[in-house]
């Protein structure tokens, strides 16, 4: 049995300097332990409700821990994801014949700053959007909180795909 042990401990020692690739597709650099987020505002996005930017910003948190084995930090940590809301709207995508929407898309934008402090080149700022679409005979008040939680996700998703997903 011991000659098992040999090509066992050969491949072990030829992976110990390659990146670490998670079953998510992400590449995290060995030497990154620590994530900070700071708190997405939302002063460009006039419409948006109060609790967008809270929410938002836990959906990102969320995302990068479920995805990752990095540790949340409040600042400095190797990776630095900031930015802000800059856009909140409500648009009419198809409109029947009596000039009444029957579906409406409300799009949520946000500009991020992503800095990796271990490797420069991996850093970036983009600006992301997303949207989610609901029938046009409702009110958005009526349907804002699932569709929020929904854009949430789909931008977190693109953000974290951006950040780490570099194959």
């Amino acid at each position: 049995m011991n000659f098992l042990k040999v090509p066992l401990i050969l491949i072990l020692l030829s992976l110990a300097g390659c990146k670490i690739y998670s079953f998510t597709g992400a590449s995290v650099s060995p030497d990154v332990n620590t994530l900070s987020v700071a708190t997405f505002p939302s002063y460009q996005a006039t419409l948006a409700p109060p609790s967008l930017s809270q929410s938002f910003t836990e959906s990102l948190k969320d995302i990068f821990l479920r995805q990752t084995n990095l540790a949340l930090i409040k600042n400095n940590g190797d990776l630095i994801i900031e930015g802000e809301i800059t856009s909140y709207r409500q648009t009419d995508e198809a409109v029947t014949g009596n000039d009444v929407s029957s579906l409406s898309r409300l799009t949520i934008t946000v500009k991020v700053s992503y800095t990796d402090t271990k490797n420069e080149d991996n850093s970036y700022q983009q600006s992301f959007s997303n949207f989610a679409q609901f029938d046009g005979t409702q009110n958005l008040s009526e349907v804002e909180a699932g569709l929020i939680e929904e854009i949430n996700e789909k931008l977190a998703q693109d953000i974290f795909n951006r950040s780490l997903g570099n194959w």
